[in-house]
């Protein structure tokens, strides 16, 4: 009988061959891969932010926007795309000594500029609709979406990286355990969890958060191109890079990347 998923040292070996395919990839080709993903994931931003906007119940509001947040990351796995808070596992690799850092930053940079694009293309794009406000006055969504952004951007540096590093610690086993999963509800339920727990525990991700901050700026949030970069982007970034391409493949090449 065929097994129906992976075993994590499968799983390893899996995640060094993705590696080095992924740093072959021509830069052009990671750019528009990278804006698929920051626009896939700012579909399941912005799902988030209409629940949590149109609550009554703050409790369950919370857990159907964290819920429904991880579309994004599924349109990720299973359209095709580059996002560069997953692609941090490309150091297990690295780790291995099977390429170097020149080949993991050759995907991460098109890869982190595209999510950016794709990210504040789709914040223009929920703008410009009025589907939260009409440029004058916000509904209730728009107003969720303002102080989203408000307080992403207040968080502090360190208390921001922490949560990044928590956030893609989660994130990359969500991408772990998917690349185990030999069929595409297996994918799609080793995503779904994983990210929803991310989500309601109130972790910061960079690429998500490239959605949620232009978005309430431009509907009148008190927040500049500046402050979204330095206090939130930059620390969260530093955060989803230590959890994501330090904590997790670190660990995993203790147990599986050593040479016997």
């Amino acid at each position: 009988m065929e097994k129906l998923m992976l075993s994590p040292a499968e799983v390893a070996d899996v995640t060094v061959k993705m590696g080095k395919a992924k740093g072959s990839k021509g830069t052009v080709n990671l750019l528009v891969l990278g804006i698929l993903a920051g626009m896939f994931i700012a579909f399941g931003a912005a799902g988030a932010v209409v629940l949590w906007g149109l609550s009554t119940l703050p409790a369950l509001g919370k857990f159907l926007g964290a819920a429904i947040f991880p579309v994004g990351i599924m349109l990720v796995v299973l359209a095709g795309s580059e996002l560069f808070t997953g692609n941090n596992l490309m150091t297990l690799g690295m780790f291995k000594g099977e390429y170097g850092f020149g080949h993991v930053l050759k995907n991460w940079v098109p890869v982190y500029i595209g999510n950016f694009i794709g990210s504040v293309f789709m914040a223009f794009l929920i703008y410009q609709a009025h589907l939260w406000g009409n440029g004058d006055t916000v509904n209730a969504i728009g107003e969720k979406a303002i102080k989203i952004a408000e307080a992403k951007v207040g968080l502090g540096f360190s208390a921001a990286m922490f949560r990044g590093i928590l956030c893609n610690i989660v994130v990359v086993l969500a991408c772990w355990i998917s690349f185990a999963a030999k069929d595409v509800t297996g994918k799609i339920f080793a995503l779904w969890f994983p990210i929803t727990l991310f989500v309601l525990s109130g972790y910061e991700h960079s690429v998500a958060n490239m959605f949620f901050i232009p978005v309430g700026m431009f509907l009148g949030g008190n927040v500049t191109w500046g402050t979204m970069i330095m206090n939130n982007l930059l620390p969260v970034t530093i955060g989803n890079i230590i959890g994501g391409a330090i904590v997790v493949p670190g660990l995993y090449y203790i147990l599986f990347g050593r040479k016997k």
